[in-house]
């Protein structure tokens, strides 16, 4: 019989330096006692937030397969818990440096990398300065009970991303981010509008607040493809239950049976390319 359904955990924690990396198996065990079959972490969950400043460090970025890459495999084949991080991954070819969201299975085995393709450049958020937006389109992933898209944080806010993947048939995207707490509610509206227009599940981890008065903060939140909010939440672990139908539902109904014209759009886009 084909599953249906896919218990999830919510992570907002993050594991900034190689000291603490060595919890994250603790905590994916955790999630694996509450019936999680994957965990989904913050945005570049393995570092400090590298871009609250403008100076960037070597250190902070590594070669594919480096070492942060490692310990999120190790820990999923340790628990057999799917898990859903990140890492900043020097281009082989190029020498560029890309903010990676890597999805990898129970085994450890690496799923997926989909590099951010939207980058701010304010205050708190120098991520221009840290790395280059990818230049690949999101895919759809296989190899979990549900289908899987990829988005990270600011491309929440170009929402092209999200309804692509629904039309290429993924039932769950998963959006880790670094936010503030201040600009929450228009997240929480841009989040929901998402998992309607695409008709997905939207899953979104947070980084905690490291101080009080932190610029990042905020809850994580786990969206239904109707827009109803499943999980809301600032606690370090949260599980919930996805299901297939749902997901068939919301696509019988309005607006999810209306027809897609990507022809059109397409040479739209590229008529104002060429206008520059």
């Amino acid at each position: 019989m084909v599953q249906k359904t896919l218990t999830l955990a919510i992570i907002t924690e993050v594991f900034p330096d190689p000291p603490s990396w060595s919890l994250l198996s603790g905590v994916l065990a955790e999630a694996k006692e509450l019936g999680a079959e994957l965990a989904v972490l913050p945005e570049i969950p393995l570092n400090p937030w590298s871009p609250a400043s403008k100076a960037s460090r070597d250190d902070d970025a590594e070669e594919v397969d480096g070492p942060r890459q490692k310990v999120l495999s190790e820990a999923a084949s340790e628990t057999g818990v799917a898990v859903l991080g990140g890492a900043i991954i020097r281009d082989p070819d190029s020498g560029f440096r890309h903010n990676t969201a890597l999805l990898y299975d129970g085994s450890g085995s690496c799923l997926a990398r989909y590099k951010k393709i939207h980058l701010p450049e304010e205050e708190g958020f120098w991520e221009t300065s840290h790395y280059e937006p990818g230049f690949e389109p999101p895919t759809v992933v296989s190899g979990l009970p549900l289908r899987i898209g990829l988005q990270v944080c600011s491309d929440v806010n170009r929402t092209t991303g999200f309804q692509l993947l629904g039309a290429m048939g993924a039932e769950v995207v998963l959006a880790p981010r670094c936010t503030p707490p201040q600009t929450y509610e228009r997240w929480k509206l841009v989040l929901r509008a998402n998992a309607v227009t695409s008709g997905c599940y939207v899953i979104s981890s947070n980084r905690p607040a490291p101080t009080p008065d932190s610029l990042i903060g905020g809850p994580s939140i786990a969206i239904s493809p109707t827009s109803e909010v499943l999980v809301e939440t600032t606690d370090r672990l949260s599980v919930v239950t996805l299901n297939r139908e749902t997901v068939e539902k919301a696509r019988a109904d309005y607006p999810g049976y209306l027809k897609v014209y990507p022809e059109l759009y397409a040479q739209a886009w590229r008529e104002l390319g060429d206008k520059g």
